[in-house]
């Protein structure tokens, strides 16, 4: 619906929602999403963050762990999730 097309008393309500300051909106009807959730959030395609190949040499067993535990992107790619959420985890701290 655009803007135009809208009932005159709908469009002044809303730019009267649109001008209320962050700290006057009540949100108490949808709080926010724990933390937790966060660790099954999924970047969309529109963002490819750059990729350097490298040799690294892992205990034999952790490997098999991933390969036997990895999801639809393959072992190297839930290692790599792993890798970030430790790295995210650690920046937070220091």
């Amino acid at each position: 619906m655009s803007r135009k097309s809208r009932d005159p008393a709908l469009q002044t309500q809303l730019d009267r929602l649109a001008a209320l300051p962050d700290d006057q909106i009540d949100t108490t009807d949808s709080p926010e999403a724990p933390a937790e959730n966060w660790a099954y959030a999924r970047r969309p395609n529109l963002y490819r963050p750059l990729k350097k190949p490298v040799t690294i040499r892992l205990d034999a067993d952790v490997v098999d762990w991933f390969k036997n535990h990895a999801q639809e992107g393959g072992y190297q790619t839930e290692i790599n999730r792993v890798l970030r959420l430790h790295v995210a985890k650690t920046s937070v701290r220091s």
